[in-house]
């Protein structure tokens, strides 16, 4: 059996990506540098520095209200207590809220990575007049804080009737996004032009080329991407505060802000309600924090 031309690309793009992986095994391998044990002990230092208040949140969460104010401060409870938690989820709506803030994260990442991937690969590949000025444009958007922009998407979401439902946090995220167009067009701009031509040989046209070729590439810059997005979408507290008016399609942040009103004086509950709204970002970042380093090296990068 003869193996075709687009084929042919496939596997020379897989060929590249193993590559790609070995090179970085490569790099991991080179072995200990005793002339970096100065910069990692200051890297260990400033680590404890900053992971001692996110501890210190923590524990007070299980700490009864009067050990909270002990002097000398102390980090761990005499007598744990998880009265703070219960406290905390039976005054607020967190399970709704960690349903909205999951839809919402989730539907903002899946439509970016589509979005900017495409645009990426018509940017980087497709030439028309005012490609590079266009796109010079796009990136200039970047620089226009979204409050700015805050009333004249208020009255379009309005005209839309989307005001107070989750659309209006989903659709104009998900459907611009210039840092991640960005980011993977940088990419898109390193894939050798010999594997489109393969293919298009062949007779495959840009859809088929863009998905079999390209998108098997832009694997690792889209794990990157859609872990910043993830994680800004959860974390975001601004939006959802000028489009959210029902408590049942509030999101963490506003659900933990709602709380912060009501139990301003309770401060066990507090921390056990910031606890609870941090703890799924940390998993998150546990286990890819490996693509988030990747993510900030690839967009300077690929050039």
């Amino acid at each position: 059996m003869t193996t075709t031309r687009a084929e042919f690309g496939i596997h020379a793009a897989e060929e590249i990506e193993g590559r790609e992986q070995g090179k970085k095994t490569d790099d991991e391998g080179r072995g200990f540098r005793p002339g970096r044990i100065p910069l990692h002990i200051i890297l260990v230092i400033f680590s404890i520095l900053m992971f001692i208040p996110f501890m210190w949140m923590v524990f007070s969460a299980f700490k009864p209200l009067d050990e909270i104010f002990l002097r000398p401060p102390k980090m761990l409870p005499n007598n744990w207590t998880v009265d703070g938690f219960r406290t905390a989820w039976e005054g607020a709506p967190f399970a709704s809220a960690y349903v909205n803030s999951f839809v919402v994260a989730s539907m903002v990442t899946i439509l970016t990575l589509l979005t900017c991937a495409m645009a990426a690969y018509a940017f980087a590949r497709i030439r028309f007049p005012g490609n590079n000025v266009l796109f010079g444009i796009f990136l200039a958007t970047m620089m226009v804080p979204f409050q700015l922009t805050i009333i004249p998407l208020y009255i379009i979401l309005g005209q839309l009737q989307w005001i107070d439902t989750l659309l209006a946090l989903i659709v104009p995220a998900g459907l611009f996004n210039a840092f991640g167009v960005f980011l993977m067009r940088q990419y898109v701009r390193g894939i050798p032009l010999e594997l489109e031509e393969a293919a298009a040989i062949d007779g495959a046209g840009r859809v088929r080329t863009f998905t079999t070729i390209i998108l098997p590439l832009l694997k690792t810059p889209m794990t990157a991407l859609g872990i910043f997005v993830f994680l800004g979408q959860w974390n975001d507290f601004f939006r959802p505060l000028i489009f959210l008016n029902s408590e049942e399609k509030f999101t963490i942040p506003l659900v933990v802000n709602y709380f912060k009103g009501a139990y301003s004086s309770d401060w066990t509950s507090l921390m056990a309600a910031t606890t609870m709204a941090a703890l799924p970002m940390l998993i998150v970042f546990i286990i890819a924090q490996k693509q988030i380093v990747e993510g900030i090296a690839l967009s300077g990068s690929k050039t």
